[in-house]
């Protein structure tokens, strides 16, 4: 369980400014559906002041992106245009008194909506589009530009935390290399060297990642995740089952209509992102027909 704070959990049963508001001037939509984390921020703005009269939000995500865009709404009201832009995503998570390290990443697309509204608001165009080559992580859509600011203004020092603030890294792990290239060249630049097999930081106030689960936990943690997930496979005459555990390696076999189905891939990566944010680690959840064959020698 993540451990939050009591006013994430007022922000999150008590959302203020939710919905959308009436003659909004301002408009901001980050994330999507298919990622699991949609926000749109409408603002209603003085143009005789550039001041923020009224702000609402309408999220599509879990209960810390909600409460993330609750507090982001009650931060901006009363502020001018050019006042709301310096709120950082640290400055979302410290109204709320702390968010989860593995749930930062609704802190940073809170502050993304911002700036796209202001944009949006100004006539201009927010720079959300990736240019040729800058796309870091395809599951997610998180392009190297977000992933350098964000080590930058979170003094983030290893791919589990950007993944925590981002979502980077979250899905099939096939752009941890590219993480670790940035990490390594940003660090540089602040005097410091990327040290992948560095451990993360110990959890503070703010959640329990630190925190390293013993083997009988661990094993538990990903088997309740399993479980979480297999009713809705189960629905479309499918499911899963966990078949071994080695080391960062999850197998498990896909049953039913899920055995050979032409979108097996997209839901593994779907289970890997399960167990991912319940375990507070990386893993990747591989078919059991990937497992290695051992030999016997007799």
């Amino acid at each position: 369980m993540w451990d939050y704070s009591e006013t994430v959990k007022e922000h999150f049963f008590n959302p203020r400014n939710a919905g959308a508001v009436a003659d909004a001037n301002a408009i901001g939509e980050v994330g999507s559906l298919s990622c699991g984390d949609a926000l749109r921020l409408t603002l209603k703005v003085d143009p005789a002041t550039d001041t923020i009269q009224a702000a609402g939000f309408q999220t599509f995500g879990c209960g810390s992106a909600i409460a993330s865009s609750s507090a982001l709404t009650e931060l901006i009201k009363g502020m001018t245009l050019d006042q709301a832009l310096h709120v950082s995503n640290q400055d979302i998570a410290d109204f709320l008194e702390g968010l989860p390290p593995e749930k930062m990443h609704c802190s940073v697309m809170g502050r993304e909506a911002l700036q796209a509204a202001v944009a949006n608001y100004r006539g201009e165009v927010w720079q959300d589009d990736h240019e040729e080559g800058a796309l870091v992580c395809k599951c997610f859509a998180v392009d190297a530009v977000l992933i350098e600011e964000t080590i930058r203004a979170n003094g983030l020092s290893s791919v589990e935390a950007v993944t925590h603030y981002t979502k980077a890294g979250g899905g099939c792990s096939a752009c941890h290399e590219g993480i670790e290239e940035i990490l390594t060249r940003v660090l540089a630049e602040q005097g410091k060297t990327f040290d992948p097999a560095a451990a993360p930081p110990p959890a503070d106030k703010s959640g329990s990642a630190g925190a390293r689960l013993g083997t009988l936990a661990r094993i538990r943690r990903i088997e309740h995740a399993i479980e979480a997930i297999r009713p809705n496979l189960q629905r479309d005459h499918g499911d899963v089952e966990l078949v071994d555990i080695d080391g960062k390696n999850v197998f498990v076999n896909m049953t039913g209509a899920c055995a050979g189905c032409q979108m097996a891939t997209t839901t593994l990566e779907g289970i890997q992102q399960r167990i991912v944010e319940d375990l507070g680690e990386f893993v990747r959840v591989l078919p059991a027909q990937a497992m290695p064959q051992t030999t016997n020698n007799q």
